[in-house]
């Protein structure tokens, strides 16, 4: 037994050793996959200059926008590429900053802070008379400053305090640049000389379209020399990759669908029987969640409304399709009530639903209404009680009233009182918030009211589909092993093989997919011709294949085809209608020989570059202002649309036209419009190293 004791305790020791071994090496290689060891600084994730933008700080301020944005929806991916494009921006600018000795006082802050444009005004404006309460907002954060709450400090600074001064940081930089700006008096003379200019000429239009596509095709050889030629044009900063794909749809299948038709019908004849509707749908479950409250046919949102509140009481109607759910509907009650109330309360708080924090103990609390209810009955001012006691902060500077509101804006407890009691009824109800003594004023438009119980079921994908949809995805991928293979497997499947193009590194959705970091990461971990495994993405598998690398610099032909294909094209269909078409030295020589009629274009604006009749053709128009061709034919054109030939026959200027002062203010104004941009040229200048991907 002691030997067999023995071996069971080094038994233990041996397998914890290798446990240990195992996780040690997943920890190595899962820093080795991202771009470091186990014992290495990678909190570092970006670089702009040399300075570094570390991942904690990213962090506290990317959960700073989660909770400012939290109620409009945005996602913490979309919120991800803000506070970075944010960040980066502010390292830049402050750099900027540092080299000009741009700072702000403690005076200038609080000049800002306290002013008719402070961050502030949002938290201390009077509801009632829309006042800045700058007072109440100096004791406010004279108190924080006493404050021994690191945290509330902390994030009193990084919401109001660094967003201003850097706000004011910002508008001495750009005020600088602005009073920089300034027009010479040549140019003014010179804009205003090219404003007024006229010019009148003879010419032959030669149209590209004349001339088919198919003679002028256009390799990726003619795209690569274009682009290096206008390479400022199509410089990229970012590598790109492309995906090839097939979906396999993992939706609810007929199958899911009659399952869940025959589940909600099982249901049917207890949920019509049971006396608490309620209950019964916290036992069973509903997608659609119970109200167990009214509202009139007008506030009703559901599909087929209409024959819903035409039930008697205890009525049922379904099932019916609403959404992706089958549905019975059950009138539970009918009432006369307003569709709008006006009322006036004091709210003796309990907690904060929102944040969980206990104003006060229930009790202590039951017998503060107590005695403010004793009070108003013994003929107290109302007004000087809400403003002495109440802890609603949206009416108690409008003496606790709250005007005119619809059916369903109040909580529940609330709601049914101010619509169910009579005007002038007086009472205590008990909510979430705390106890509230509530007084009815007034009541609109009496209707019929609703409560309607809901049992939905939602039609879902079951496991026998999604294991068959998953198996198939799994079987074309592996026997899709190269671009070939992918392809003939697709058009065996009769699958739709669709593309994705432009995919960054640090993407989190891709066009025509939806969003799958997953996928984004492995299309920048393999090699082009990959195939990977099937990704789920919503109710799809993808299958996807790279089939494209891009890398940053110069765009290759294939990124730049559908920028520049055209352009080519009629460079080369000008050139065919140059060496072709275009012969003789007269205008009508050139007309005879391009079978095009000779054209007249009277009154040209310099300063347009518009031809009647054709469009912009700077080209053209230009050389109706060349003194050299006046009474002369130019050589041929290869414009915008088509080939030119021009005999220059008038310049001059339109009359009494001149406006100096307007024209200056003018350019003054374009000049200080593009200044806002210098931040952008700051940022392209900027040597950003991108770590993102590391992380996230």
């Amino acid at each position: 037994m002691s030997v067999i004791q023995t071996i069971r305790d080094r038994g233990t020791w041996i397998v914890f050793v290798i446990i240990a071994l195992a996780l040690i090496a997943f920890i190595l290689q899962d820093g080795a996959q991202r771009g470091g060891t186990a014992f290495s600084n990678t909190s570092v994730i970006t670089k702009v200059n040399g300075t570094a933008i570390q991942r904690g700080e990213f962090e506290e301020k990317l959960k700073m926008q989660e909770q400012m944005y939290a109620g409009q929806g945005a996602t913490r991916e979309q919120l991800i590429g803000n506070v970075w494009n944010q960040e980066v921006e502010s390292v830049v600018l402050n750099q900027e900053f540092d080299k000009l000795g741009i700072v702000v006082s403690t005076k200038e802050l609080n000049d800002v802070l306290f002013s008719d444009n402070s961050p502030l005004r949002q938290e201390f404006t009077d509801p009632s008379t829309g006042v800045f309460r700058v007072d109440d907002a100096k004791r406010a954060f004279a108190q924080i400053k006493k404050s021994k709450n690191a945290e509330q400090i902390k994030m009193i600074n990084a919401g109001y305090i660094e967003p201003t001064i850097q706000n004011s940081k910002r508008a001495k930089y750009q005020n600088l640049l602005v009073q920089s700006v300034y027009v010479p008096k040549w140019i003014l003379d010179k804009q205003d000389a090219d404003n007024n200019a006229i010019a009148s000429v003879s010419y032959v239009y030669y149209p590209y379209v004349s001339i088919d596509d198919s003679l002028a095709k256009v390799s990726d050889g003619d795209i690569d020399t274009y682009v290096k030629k206008h390479a400022n044009e199509f410089e990229k900063a970012d590598e790109t990759r492309s995906l090839t794909f097939v979906s396999f749809n993992a939706g609810p299948s007929g199958t899911d669908s009659a399952n869940t038709l025959s589940l909600i019908n099982s249901l049917e004849k207890d949920f019509a029987a049971t006396p608490d509707a309620q209950a019964y749908i916290g036992k069973v479950g509903s997608e659609i969640p119970y109200y167990n409250s009214y509202f009139s046919a007008a506030k009703m949102q559901m599909s087929l409304k209409d024959s819903i509140v035409r039930l008697p009481v205890g009525g049922m109607f379904g099932p019916y399709l609403d959404a992706n759910n089958y549905v019975y509907a059950k009138m539970i009650g009918i009432k006369q009530w307003p569709d709008s109330v006006k009322v006036r309360h004091i709210l003796v708080g309990t907690s904060d639903p929102k944040s969980g924090q206990q104003i006060r103990l229930d009790t202590v609390a039951k017998k503060l209404i107590d005695s403010i209810e004793t009070a108003v009955q013994s003929g107290a001012d109302f007004n000087v009680l809400v403003a002495k006691y109440s802890d609603d902060a949206g009416s108690k500077d409008k003496g606790g009233i709250y005007d005119y509101f619809p059916q369903g804006q109040m909580v529940g407890a609330f709601n049914d009182f101010a619509f169910d009691k009579p005007v002038g009824t007086k009472g205590v109800v008990k909510t979430d918030f705390g106890y509230h003594y509530i007084e009815v004023l007034g009541q609109k438009n009496p209707g019929a009211a609703y409560k309607v119980a809901y049992l939905a079921k939602p039609i879902v994908a079951s496991n026998e589909t999604i294991g068959t949809v998953s198996a198939a995805a799994s079987q074309f991928a592996v026997s899709s092993k190269n671009s070939k293979e992918f392809t003939e497997n697709a058009a065996k499947q009769n699958l739709q093989v669709l593309s994705a193009a432009e995919i960054k590194e640090n993407d989190f959705s891709i066009n025509s997919i939806g969003s799958s970091r997953t996928l984004v990461r492995w299309v920048f971990e393999k090699n082009i011709g990959a195939v990977s495994e099937p990704t789920e993405v919503g109710d799809r598998y993808i299958v996807g294949m790279i089939s494209a690398i891009n890398k940053a610099g110069l765009m290759n032909a294939t990124e730049a085809r559908p920028l520049v294909e055209g352009i080519v094209r009629n460079e080369k269909k000008a050139k065919q209608i140059i060496d072709t078409k275009v012969k003789g030295t007269t205008l009508e020589d050139i007309s005879k020989s391009t079978g095009s009629p000779v054209l007249r274009a009277d009154s040209l604006s310099f300063a347009g570059g518009f031809v009647s009749g054709i469009g912009s053709e700077p080209k053209m128009v230009g050389a109706a202002f060349n003194k050299a061709l006046q009474g002369k034919v130019s050589e041929p054109i290869a414009g915008v649309t088509g080939v030119f030939a021009v005999k220059g026959e008038m310049i001059g200027a339109k009359p009494g036209n001149s406006l100096p002062e307007a024209i200056k203010q003018g350019m003054l104004q374009t000049r200080k419009m593009s200044i806002y941009r210098s931040i952008e040229a700051l940022r392209k200048a900027a040597d950003v190293k991108d770590f993102r991907s590391t992380f996230y």
